[in-house]
């Protein structure tokens, strides 16, 4: 049977004209499996197709959205407590360990103040006593980049329970909100902890692969695919991997560079490639090349940023990933957009540029500016003629992917 939908054009016009029925879709799909509490996915916008390109169930750019998603979001925070337990109170906020970096406790605050007017207490605590051997002191006070203060309470555990390392202060957190992607995971046992926690610690940057993310992406987009009767090269980046690499070494370069080679020659003419670090965050372990003859040239400087990640994680997984050539600008600068979830539900959203890259390069990097948008008019029952139904529509279905993966890596532990 011809396909339906077989041009980007087309495709938005499905979208936009069958919204309600591809998101019940989604909403069935996701049903029969966990939630990823909290997520965002990039999303790149060519010529010819909408893919996503990242993954993460830990986001950090809460600051980034505009203040009428915001506040929308605080009520489906509201929705998501209330699943877990009615009339929920009181949250446990855990966040990453890098507060010398202000934009990142500018996120905290933005991230905080909503899940506050969803009517909840939340209180900022971590388990890491390197975060407070500075200050000597059990209780770290800090000043975001726009002025917000920020109080971190240091925690210990007891019995299964974070417990305030001072006896002045109080916890009883009835929910958890991991907010730390655990490049290297967390001194805890996690089995351990009789507190409720989202999004899960066992989907973490120590055990999530982007291959595998991919692998399921894949799945999700030809399933969706097949059901409407779309072209599937639409919506995903083609993408293989390599094993048991190291760039310090050089071993596996060869095999590598091969790889892209191979990959190359499925994608039309003068297209590159993205070669990241399967359990790379942060922008970081991504190079961008023409040709397999490029990874076996890499110099050292780049060898050593592909070698090294956040928190000192060697990477030896690869994946090889199409370059979507974005293109959208803002201000004639290359831009793509990122899309926020809670419960698998599109949130909130923003545009990264970058004036100082191409638009086939990683903007994720040195440089980058982010533009606020919002896509509160998304609203159920309606159909829409506005792009952001497309950038929604992928990002759910990154996020279903994300569902399985979080079922897959969750379910022997």
């Amino acid at each position: 049977m011809p396909l339906k939908v077989n041009t980007k054009q087309e495709l938005e016009d499905f979208i936009c004209q069958n919204w309600n029925e591809i998101n019940l879709w989604i909403d069935d799909a996701q049903s029969k499996l966990p939630q990823p509490f909290t997520s965002s996915v990039d999303v790149r916008e060519s010529r010819t197709k909408f893919a996503p390109v990242d993954h993460n169930m830990y986001p950090a750019g809460f600051n980034n959205l505009c203040g009428k998603d915001l506040a929308r979001c605080s009520k489906n925070f509201r929705e998501a407590f209330n699943l877990v337990k009615p009339g929920l109170k009181r949250v446990g906020l855990l966040p990453e360990s890098h507060t010398k970096n202000k934009f990142y406790l500018d996120h905290l605050h933005h991230l905080k103040n909503t899940m506050e007017m969803a009517d909840t207490e939340v209180t900022i605590f971590s388990p890491d006593e390197t975060l407070f051997t500075e200050s000597g002191s059990e209780v770290l006070e800090l000043e975001s980049h726009s002025g917000h203060k920020i109080t971190i309470y240091k925690a210990k555990v007891m019995d299964g329970v974070f417990l305030p390392a001072s006896p002045s202060h109080r916890f009883d957190f009835e929910i958890i909100l991991l907010n730390n992607d655990q490049s290297v995971q967390l001194p805890i046992d996690w089995k351990s902890i009789k507190t409720h926690i989202q999004p899960s610690p066992y989907v973490g940057w120590f055990k999530r692969q982007k291959i595998l993310h991919f692998s399921h992406y894949r799945d999700v987009a030809n399933e969706f695919a097949a059901h409407f009767n779309i072209n599937s090269d639409l919506i995903q980046a083609q993408f293989s991997s390599v094993q048991n690499v190291d760039f310090s070494s050089k071993e596996g370069l060869e095999e590598l560079a091969q790889e892209v080679d191979k990959v190359l020659s499925t994608l039309p003419a003068e297209t590159s490639v993205f070669v990241k670090a399967s359990q790379g965050t942060y922008g970081m372990g991504i190079s961008v090349v023409s040709s397999g003859e490029e990874i076996r040239s890499m110099n050292r400087k780049i060898r050593n940023k592909m070698d090294i990640g956040k928190n000192n994680l060697k990477f030896t997984s690869v994946l090889i990933q199409e370059g979507v050539e974005t293109i959208l600008k803002y201000d004639e600068a290359p831009a793509e957009v990122t899309i926020y979830l809670l419960n698998g539900k599109s949130i909130g959203g923003f545009m990264r540029t970058n004036p100082l890259k191409g638009t086939k390069s990683n903007l994720n990097s040195q440089g980058m500016i982010y533009q606020k948008f919002c896509i509160s008019e998304l609203k159920e029952n309606n159909d829409h003629q506005i792009k952001e139904a497309v950038y929604s529509t992928i990002a759910r279905l990154s996020t279903l992917a994300a569902s399985r993966e979080m079922k897959e890596l969750t379910e022997n532990v």
